[in-house]
């Protein structure tokens, strides 16, 4: 594999320039991972401030027996008995569980949070462990329940899973039947080209699957699958057990509301007041704090000094909801500014692996972590890449196109490219055709309409349906000329389709599945030698 810089455009200002220009926006964060002495500053207040965390010792043997349960691998059994000895630090990433693990950007945020792992143990010294934060407790369905891949034909294909209830829970509170996992599994099987690798590939992906009753179990048996032999523990954010473990940091939370209410919305103005769009909801009167309401999880806001959600569904006092907080934890559940909060709770967190979008919208619990005597953690660029398998390298060579040309959109360069394949000079000789003949034509309707008014209309019409079938023939000249060059077109969609699929980047739309299926599991051993690199540069992967 040769990996290549491409710096691309992209991404909010407010991330760009955390990437670029951090000085400018140092004082919207904790601190910057890629900095030696911020690592160690934070290292040092972890160490002063192991008793603001939930208790190591049970975090740890909760961990054991979710990751024996998914993710049994002996490397992750070495990472929690390194995590249960006091001074071990963690970097974590998290994502949504996603069907078949989701788009490549999951895969990329698992590998860059290993390697940083890895690389900020040996610079401090001290072990340091990589955990990914599986968001199951999201309920947001619509946007984990498929996943495309190159079908045998090279064109994009969409997989869906369906569920069986209705109800807006949390993605791992919802069932999926069996037969729903293997419609999905055997769709999987029919799209992908047949290869040395594809009964190994399917293998795991069946056992995975068809042995999940919900969306976050498979996809952390498949991670498991994937990253357990380097060490990634893993942790399902909806878990029940982990609930009562958070149970002190949900009582700060309710607690302080009003408070951290005030944080989040005097962050919302720094962002605003620093020239930068806000990538989240701070809204006054928000409780950044989900209830789950007869498995339905509703959002909870203040009104009149009680918690209550818009349609007025439930309505608890502070005391009536720490109450229940004390007996039923597992109801409770986090938003995207109070998630931050609890991963610092339950870990000792060094740094957190983020894409740009959570690069932007982490800003906003910055004083929200000051509130509650913690300290923001430090922040990763999540690492971003390309395939570039080798016949399409080829191609792109041999039309003399750039990835930005592909970023950019292909229609003009390829029309251009289609055009100077005309010898014939069809475009040129067509508009010179429809000139002469209205050169020609039009005096003489003039002159028509001279003798009798109602044959100048006639001649109008007449010479509009004589230039619409010059048009038409143009156009099946062109439909000839692109039959002439089809095998070519299909390598330019193909380019297309694989680098930028629905006008996107590759690792937000495709699945890993394709590229084992075609390259084999010790592909995924070969990408994880790849350096590490927390500059936020996107980069090319050449096969």
């Amino acid at each position: 594999m040769n990996v290549v810089p491409e710096p691309l455009p992209g991404g909010s200002a407010l991330a760009r320039d955390y990437i670029n220009n951090y000085e400018k926006v140092g004082h919207l964060y904790g601190g910057d991972f890629r900095n030696v002495e911020s690592r160690e500053k934070r290292a040092e207040w972890l160490d002063n401030n192991e008793g603001f965390r939930a208790d190591r010792a049970q975090v740890t043997d909760y961990l054991r027996t979710y990751n024996q349960k998914h993710n049994s691998h002996d490397a992750v059994v070495a990472s929690l008995r390194l995590l249960a000895q006091p001074g071990t630090l963690v970097i974590t990433g998290g994502q949504q569980s996603g069907l078949f693990t989701g788009p490549l950007l999951v895969v990329y945020k698992a590998m860059t949070t290993i390697l940083a792992a890895k690389e900020a143990g040996e610079r401090l010294g001290r072990p340091v462990v990589p955990l990914f934060w599986i968001a199951g407790e999201d309920h947001d369905w619509d946007e984990v329940n498929h996943t495309y891949v190159l079908n045998r034909t090279q064109e994009i294909s969409r997989i869906k899973i369906e569920k069986s209830a209705e109800v807006r829970a949390s993605v791992s509170d919802l069932k999926i039947e069996a037969e729903s996992w293997l419609q999905s599994v055997e769709q999987l099987d029919g799209l992908l080209q047949e290869s040395e690798f594809k009964p190994q590939i399917m293998e795991f992906v069946r056992e995975s699957s068809l042995n999940a009753s919900n969306m976050t179990d498979a996809f952390a048996k498949l991670m498991g699958s994937l990253f357990g032999k380097f060490g990634l523990i893993l942790l399902d954010s909806a878990d029940p057990s982990l609930r009562r473990l958070e149970q002190p940091m949900f009582s700060s939370l309710i607690l302080q509301n009003d408070e951290l209410e005030a944080a989040y919305l005097s962050a919302a103005s720094d962002i605003t007041a620093s020239g930068y769009e806000l990538q989240a909801d701070v809204t006054p009167g928000n409780a950044n704090l989900f209830y789950i309401h007869e498995g339905a999880r509703i959002l909870l806001h203040k009104k009149d000094d009680l918690f209550t959600d818009r349609k007025g569904v439930v309505s608890f006092s502070r005391e009536e909801l720490l109450d229940i907080l004390n007996n039923h934890p597992e109801r409770f559940s986090n938003n995207v500014l109070t998630r931050p909060l609890m991963q610092d709770y339950v870990l000792p967190v060094l740094a957190t692996v983020l894409g740009q979008g959570e690069l932007s919208y982490w800003a906003i619990p910055r004083q929200a972590f000051e509130t509650i005597g913690g300290q923001m953690p430090l922040i990763i660029p999540r690492m971003s890449f390309t395939l570039v398998e080798g016949t399409l390298h080829k191609h792109m060579d041999k039309y003399q196109l750039t990835f930005e040309d592909v970023h950019q959109g292909l229609h003009d360069k390829r029309q251009q490219w289609l055009a100077a394949q005309d010898e014939l000079e069809l475009g040129r000789r067509f508009e010179e055709t429809k000139a002469t003949f209205l050169a020609m034509y039009e005096p003489l309707i003039e002159q028509l309409g001279s003798i009798q008014s109602g044959l100048l209309k006639l001649g109008n019409n007449n010479k509009d349906k004589i230039i619409d079938q010059i048009s038409f023939l143009e156009g099946k000249a062109q439909d000839a000329m692109e039959k002439q060059n089809e095998a070519a077109l299909r390598q330019w969609e193909r380019i297309e389709q694989s680098l930028m699929p629905l006008g996107k980047l590759q690792e937000r739309v495709y699945n890993i599945m394709y590229y084992m299926n075609r390259y084999g599991t010790a592909w995924l051993d070969e990408l994880m030698t790849i350096p590490a690199d927390y500059s936020g540069t996107h980069r090319m992967i050449y096969m």
